[in-house]
């Protein structure tokens, strides 16, 4: 059940802070890392089998998933960073009620935005899929969850949650412009051979987005010195989830890929991650004093819905991102520059309804009709795509995506409230690293899921004189999409009838998925929204560095 707030819990609230010019130029700079993100992440997506075919590879896979496994597994150190529970807690040392900061929001989003330039280069220069894969995973990865967890974590520090529909719709908005425009430069530059651009380009754009962060991301830092809060960070619980979210990772992409689900290879490390993942879960609650997932933030039925929800919903996001285009090269003889046109009706779909939801969120104070409606139109454009074969038309594969985009772009605005509301102001940092820790670490599952179904059914589908020319399998069938057509009849006909079928199944998959979705938001509560922000953080009025109050200075104030 939902816990009302208690002294303990209780946030330290401040009026509505001020809407100045610099309050706005702060939200550009944070639009414009998003916007960085998501134009890379959706601009490889198109381009994969161009990629995939230049560097004469066959693990695609791990293209998407080394980008998602680093950004996820070092998530909880990179909201440590920003953030620290105080010596000021409870004597078990389980309830977080106020915050301090290690080195802050400006430097840590500055660092992710470098690091995520310099794995642009790497990728860019890469000469071998080992190269492509180690920039993607080991810098990319890592800036780029950076860049989604302190986005929303400084959206919090300055709009309270009654007011953040709409400017999660705003940015829901950005990212969908992002993922509108990615495909298509991804496509247009895969298609003449300068795939490496896409990560080039990432470069000046970081330069942009680094300068924006650096001139006007003036926020509040609360007190204490370097050293002591280092301290406070839980190294332990930081290094747990690394290592088990890297062995789940392992074991979903070379599942039914490279080895059988049922072998060695992948039983061993998916056991060993799924164990470290309820060992990190039980050392969180009993050991640390000041844990980086402290058990409050999924103690409310509310509070739980909203995190199952978080993870859920990238499961078909990500598929529906990563593998519409592939029906559209291997089914429609697109190049890649058309395949990412031809899925612009799911991303312009997207972001008007991620603003219809947060407004209509923010004037009624309700989310729960609204993700409702949602997770339906998943289901019900999931269902639609069911029926799609090698011969239907563009223009009803592309109606049935903005189906499925409206359901999309509802949830990336609402999936957060029900995450947020049962709990005090002051862990907005903490319950958001952990809100972007599910949907990233989903975000693997999600393409690993998609890309082990599209392989297993393609194996069982192909004609066999078509895999007999492939010994590596049907990863490296992936790869020569671009060639199918030159291929002679009846094959031709046969390969892309292969295709749809398993694409077929995919979409049954995401039926479930959204079925899941709703039945998990039948638990959420209807709860009121925040009307204030946490004084410990925010904007510096005067645009000076100075710190926040102390801590132990306020008192707590009840919502």
């Amino acid at each position: 059940m939902d816990l009302p707030s208690t002294p303990e819990l209780a946030p330290l609230e401040d009026e509505k802070p001020k809407r100045d010019w610099r309050f706005w130029m702060i939200f550009v700079s944070i639009s414009m890392a998003m916007f960085l993100s998501a134009l890379e992440l959706t601009a490889v997506s198109t381009a994969l089998p161009s990629i995939v075919n230049a560097l004469h590879g066959s693990q695609f896979i791990w293209i998407s998933s080394a980008y998602t496994l680093c950004a996820t597994a070092f998530l909880p150190l990179a909201g440590g960073f920003a953030q620290v529970p105080s010596p000021h807690s409870t004597a078990s040392g389980r309830v977080l009620t106020r915050s301090l900061q290690v080195f802050g929001r400006r430097p840590i989003m500055l660092g992710a935005i470098l690091v995520f330039a310099a794995g642009s280069a790497v990728c860019g220069a890469a000469k071998s899929m080992g190269a492509l894969i180690a920039g993607r995973g080991k810098c990319q990865g890592l800036g780029g969850g950076g860049i989604a967890a302190l986005t929303h974590i400084i959206l919090s520090d300055l709009v309270p949650l009654q007011e953040r529909g709409m400017f999660n719709g705003l940015i829901a908005m950005v990212y969908t412009m992002a993922s509108g425009i990615g495909p298509v430069v991804g496509g247009s530059l895969a298609e003449r051979g300068n795939w490496r651009w896409i990560f080039y380009l990432n470069i000046p754009i970081c330069g942009l987005a680094a300068a924006l962060v650096l001139v006007f991301l003036n926020l509040r830092t609360p007190a204490g010195t370097i050293q002591e809060k280092l301290r406070r960070i839980d190294w332990v619980g930081n290094v747990l989830v690394i290592a088990a979210t890297t062995s789940c990772v392992i074991a979903l992409t070379w599942g039914g890929v490279q080895y059988a689900w049922n072998s060695a290879h992948i039983l061993a490390p998916l056991i060993l991650g799924l164990l470290g993942i309820a060992a990190f879960m039980a050392y969180e609650v009993f050991v640390p004093k000041e844990p980086i997932v402290p058990y409050t933030l999924m103690m409310t039925l509310t509070g739980l819905s909203g995190y199952l929800q978080t993870f859920v919903l990238p499961l078909s996001l990500m598929n529906v991102i990563y593998y519409l285009p592939v029906y559209f090269q291997a089914c429609k003889d697109a190049s890649p520059i058309a395949s990412g046109v031809d899925v612009f009706g799911l991303a312009f779909s997207i972001a008007p309804f991620a603003m219809i939801g947060g407004l209509t969120i923010a004037k009624s104070g309700r989310y729960r009709p609204q993700i409702w409606f949602a997770w339906v139109l998943i289901m019900i454009g999931s269902g639609l795509l069911t029926t799609v074969n090698a011969d239907t038309s563009r223009a009803r594969v592309i109606g049935f995506e903005i189906v499925a985009g409206a359901g999309l772009g509802i949830l990336m605005a609402a999936t957060f409230f029900p995450v947020l509301a049962p709990l005090p102001v002051s862990t907005n940092a903490l319950a958001l690293a952990l809100f972007t820790f599910f949907r990233n670490f989903a975000q693997v599952w999600g393409v690993t899921i998609g890309g082990t179904v599209l392989q297993n059914e393609l194996k069982k589908r192909l004609p066999p004189a078509f895999l007999s020319v492939f010994p590596q399998g049907t990863a490296v069938a992936y790869s020569v999409i671009p060639v199918i057509p030159s291929l002679d009849e009846p094959l031709r006909s046969e390969v892309r009838a292969a295709f749809a079928g398993a694409l077929r199944v995919l979409w049954q998959v995401l039926i479930g998925f959204g079925g899941l979705g709703l039945l998990v938001s039948l638990g959420m509560k209807g709860l009121p929204l925040h009307t204030s922000v946490d004084r410990n953080w925010g904007l510096n009025e005067d645009g000076s560095k100075r710190q926040s109050p102390e801590s132990g200075s306020q008192e707590p104030k009840q919502v």
